[in-house]
């Protein structure tokens, strides 16, 4: 229960701080870009001519396809932003101020604050997505009847991403300052980014070395390799049997397993029991 209040009042301080308020107008005018994006290249694509109606239809799906999941990945990257820089600065930023010493002196556990935290932050992600994930898939259905197969195990797998950053945030921010986290954090999504290029690269040019350097970079953090195997989920099955997804800028060839997968659960596990264990071995 004490742990439940916790995400409570975690949840009702991101209020307080307009943190809702902002990512919802944010997300908004974001949408409303997309939209519009999305009407504009779709006309200027599809009125050239082709011989067959089967072309033209695998034509179209691919475009809607390609757009959809170009929205979902600037969604996915606000998301991921979003987690950190509310983490950063939850334990860092009261430990700082003093702030954490009026909770602690309560008949609180230590354990009770960072798993309350990280429930709060949890249900304030899922809301946010909901937002954003919801508005680039009625956009593309409004404009074009248009919905990606597997939506749902897309979706799961971009929740468990931020999940997963919040929690590597929340873990650096209970033994970090809060720039420290937050230079942490960006420091590791960009090897995680980076490698994900190396190996997909890679995987195009057959060079086992490359392939091998975007593997280790995904066990360092593997959310790089939760949205492309998103993407992959949300690609039709045609480009699927070929090997290929779009995931952003470019395309997807060296598909994450699903022992990647297991992977990221175990480490999101991990990284909050570690964020548990440190904080309540800190000295405030």
């Amino acid at each position: 229960m004490a742990a439940l209040v916790i995400a409570r009042l975690t949840f009702l301080e991101a209020v307080r701080r307009r943190i809702l308020l902002a990512a919802f107008l944010l997300g908004v005018a974001f949408l409303v870009l997309y939209a519009v994006g999305f009407y504009l290249m779709r006309q200027e694509a599809l009125p050239m001519n082709r011989q067959s109606e089967v072309l033209n239809t695998l034509f179209k799906s691919g475009l809607d396809n390609f757009l959809t999941l170009a929205g979902l990945y600037a969604v996915n990257f606000l998301a991921i932003a979003m987690g950190a820089l509310v983490a950063a600065d939850t334990l860092a930023g009261e430990i700082g101020s003093g702030t954490i010493q009026a909770i602690v002196t309560k008949p609180v556990r230590r354990a009770q604050i960072v798993l309350g935290k990280w429930l709060g932050f949890a249900g304030l992600l899922a809301l946010y997505l909901v937002l954003m994930v919801g508005g680039v898939m009625a956009v593309a259905y409004a404009l074009d009847g248009y919905v990606v197969p597997n939506v749902w195990n897309g979706i799961a797998l971009i929740y468990l991403e931020t999940l997963l950053i919040m929690t590597v945030t929340l873990l650096c921010s209970s033994t970090l300052p809060t720039l420290a986290t937050g230079g942490v954090i960006f420091g590791l999504y960009g090897i995680a980014f980076i490698g994900g290029w190396v190996e997909q690269f890679g995987a195009i040019l057959e060079n086992p070395a490359a392939i091998n350097i975007g593997i280790v970079s995904s066990l360092i953090i593997p959310s790089e390799a939760l949205w492309r195997r998103a993407a992959y989920e949300m690609t039709p099955p045609l480009a699927q049997m070929l090997g290929v997804s779009f995931s952003g800028p470019m395309l997807t060839v060296s598909v994450p397993s699903n022992l990647q997968i297991v992977y990221a659960a175990a480490y999101l596990v991990v990284a909050l029991a570690l964020a548990v264990r440190v904080f309540a071995q800190r000295d405030l």
